[in-house]
């Protein structure tokens, strides 16, 4: 047989072993033995119901834009502004970014590592070496080029590889689930900012309204002390009460400003390029909302759902420190093309190719692998409680604001009707004052009267719209609602 047919056929013959190997390490990849995760006990008490709760807990779910029944369009578009703009929320983005490039790099050892290497030096070696010194004009001067492939896997036998890619996607989950967390957040405190705003606005009218019937009923006094029929004392006592009132301005004009400013902050924008024009309270609806059951909470509550990724990301660590203890086996293949001269290089005469496979196990390293088992077992442990608390927790949130809810509600319905009687009081009494029939001390107890109900009825309905906008927090935000399966064909 001619030597270039012998050469032919061993560079062929080199290239086919070449590709087995690098396919036998592609079949290797689904034969490795991954051991299933020990997911710990979480022993939850889910209770049946709500004590706080309605009969029919499914008769108003909260819907994905529940903020829409609140029936105010200024309000809609500040939270969807927000939703877009907010820099907590696109901070939140970039953090589900790096957690699904760090899973893509903890998936990376699943896969072969393949490099394409080429090189081409020239050298000389010196001729005043050894043990007689040439006298030769120069040394002799040298050429090599090379072109290798090369591909190396580790077995990835125990799981561990495969675990710590399971850790990186479940805290790539709780990634997300943190951005929920963070977009139901900002969300509620838009709505809370803007009530405080709309708040301070009914509280300011309040003030200034009676700030001008107590004007009216001092210069009423000032016309009676004129003819005789009022004392000094009188005047002083009405000047007081005005003054009191007047003095209550300057904090409600500050909480409208500081909450317009807190506005700005969570639509990214600066304060002076925000201005919300407001409304009254009393003209925003009470959307109705119904708890449905507790265990619904724990797929409804981002906080739970994050919780929950986090613990699952830990017992997948629990797994790679495990499998640490075991040998890890490792193949390396490498074949190319290796020549002195250039034109020669793709030569099949010109070929190599090295296999190689290595198996390292732990004997001793101090006790370090046992610590870092010992370390995410403690990790796993303490995920595992924030997770029983953040249940017991959502359940707790619910309970309250339910009862905030109803409670607050029926604080506003008794205010309202003290401030009907207030007024009515109020009333009579500056009438009875032009007619010069009632005391000058009840006229100004029944303006005093009135002045605080009416305050404290704007500050009840603030205090219910915060409750409903906290239960909706307490829920989750949006309920989603489970698609229903098309209707058969008949």
């Amino acid at each position: 047989m001619p030597q270039s047919v012998l050469q032919n056929f061993a560079c062929a013959g080199c290239f086919r072993r070449l590709r087995s190997i690098l396919l036998g390490l592609c079949a290797l990849l689904l034969s490795g033995c991954f051991v299933g995760l020990e997911k710990p006990e979480t022993d939850l008490d889910v209770p049946d119901s709500y004590r706080a709760g309605d009969r029919n807990p499914d008769a108003a779910l909260p819907s994905l834009d529940w903020w829409r029944g609140f029936r105010s369009k200024q309000l809609t578009e500040l939270i969807e502004e927000a939703q877009v703009a907010n820099l907590d929320i696109a901070a939140a983005v970039a953090r589900i970014m790096q957690a699904d490039a760090q899973a893509r790099i903890a998936g990376a050892p699943l896969l072969p590592n393949v490099q394409l290497d080429g090189s081409g030096t020239r050298s000389r070696a010196s001729q005043a070496t050894g043990a007689s010194v040439s006298t030769s004009s120069g040394g002799s001067e040298r050429s090599t080029y090379s072109s290798s492939l090369t591909a190396s896997y580790e077995i990835d036998f125990w799981g561990k590889n495969r675990a710590a890619l399971l850790a990186a996607q479940e805290t790539a989950q709780a990634s997300r689930f943190d951005h929920e967390v963070v977009a139901l957040t900002t969300v509620v405190s838009v709505a809370n900012a803007y009530f405080q705003v709309v708040a301070a606005q009914d509280r300011l009218r309040v003030a200034r309204e009676n700030l001008a019937a107590a004007g009216r009923v001092l210069r009423l006094i000032q016309e009676r002390f004129s003819v005789g029929t009022a004392s000094a004392l009188d005047i002083a006592q009405q000047e007081s009460l005005a003054a009191t009132q007047r003095a209550t301005i300057p904090p409600l004009e500050q909480t409208l400003r500081q909450n317009t400013a807190t506005l700005a902050a969570l639509m990214g924008r600066p304060p002076v390029r925000v201005s919300v024009r407001g409304g009254e309270l009393w003209r925003m609806a009470i959307p109705p909302v119904t708890p449905g059951l507790p265990s619904d909470l724990l797929t409804q509550r981002p906080d739970i759902r994050e919780a929950e990724a986090q613990l699952a990301s830990a017992s997948a660590n629990v797994e790679v420190a495990r499998a640490a203890f075991l040998p890890s086996i490792t193949l390396t293949e490498q074949g190319g093309y290796q020549s002195a001269v250039f034109r020669t290089l793709m030569r099949p005469e010109a070929a190599f190719f090295s296999l190689a496979a290595g198996l390292t196990q732990p004997i001793f390293d101090g006790l370090r692998l046992q610590g870092q088992y010992e370390l995410q077992k403690a990790k796993q442990e303490e995920l595992l409680q924030n997770y029983r608390r953040a249940v017991i927790n959502a359940f707790t949130d619910v309970e309250k604001t339910l009862i905030a809810v109803r409670l607050t509600g029926a604080r506003e319905r008794l205010q309202r009707n003290a401030v009907g009687s207030s007024r009515r009081a109020f009333e009579i009494a500056e009438t009875r004052l032009r007619e010069g029939t009632v005391d000058l001390v009840i006229v100004l107890q029944t303006q005093q009267t009135l002045f605080q109900a009416e305050d404290t009825l704007a500050q009840a309905r603030l205090a219910r719209l915060q409750a409903v906008v906290s239960l909706f927090q307490a829920l989750g935000g949006g309920w989603r609602l489970p698609v229903e399966a098309p209707p058969e064909s008949r």
